[in-house]
């Protein structure tokens, strides 16, 4: 389907005979492909991130359809002239992607399966994605064109770190008692495709509240 940069999470083991064996005419994407210890890591740079679930998350963001969500991820590729990095993200055949997992993906993704037995095997679901990114890349008009200078996957994390720290230190939030602020603050900011400006706005306003909690103090 013309992908070619495939990132490992902390596989049991890489290089492996067997998935050599199985990887008929695609030697070149297992041998180039990339391995790293979290998955934080391997999603280093990329501006949108798509994980891909079989059941829908209470406190996920809101979902999209395969398609809907290759035709987003290439979009998110092509901005202007500026080519992005975007990543596409698979759990374990057994598990899946955990909700700490997912909570690291801009938006999860499902495939329209029968509702009684929506979990497909993994090969398959990545097969149908692949698909789905190749009509979306080669048919006119599938995936708009955006010129935003979207965030970069560290980027959002750095802030809602950031937010995280300043809700604690005014006392929002107890960080013995979390509950589900944070999931849900995430949900909310999920709803929306940061900007690179948008996020510098935003942690400035952090810090600007930060700075002012120190100056009450002192």
């Amino acid at each position: 389907m013309g992908l070619s940069h495939l990132v490992l999470v902390a596989p049991k083991q890489f290089p492996d005979a067997e998935a050599e064996a199985r990887a008929s005419g695609a030697i070149d994407v297992l041998s180039r492909a990339t391995v790293c210890t979290t998955l934080a890591e391997a999603l280093t740079g990329t501006v949108l991130v798509a994980g891909m679930s079989a059941r829908r998350r209470d406190l996920a963001a809101p979902f999209r359809w395969a398609r809907e969500a290759a035709a987003e991820l290439l979009a998110g590729i092509r901005q202007g002239r500026q080519t992005n990095d975007v990543a596409l993200v698979f759990g374990t055949e057994s598990a899946g992607l955990s909700n700490v997992e997912l909570a690291l993906c801009h938006f999860p993704v499902m495939i329209p399966a029968n509702s009684e037995y929506s979990s497909l095997n993994l090969g398959a679901a990545v097969q149908l994605m692949c698909y789905e990114l190749r009509l979306a890349a080669t048919v006119p008009g599938i995936a708009p064109r955006s010129d935003a200078d979207l965030a970069t996957a560290e980027e959002i994390e750095g802030f809602h770190e950031h937010l995280e720290r300043v809700a604690v230190a005014s006392g929002f939030l107890d960080p013995t008692q979390p509950k589900r602020l944070m999931h849900r603050m995430r949900r909310l900011f999920g709803r929306v495709r940061l900007e690179h400006d948008e996020v510098s706005i935003l942690r400035g306003l952090l810090t600007t509240v930060e700075k002012a909690k120190i100056r009450r103090k002192s």
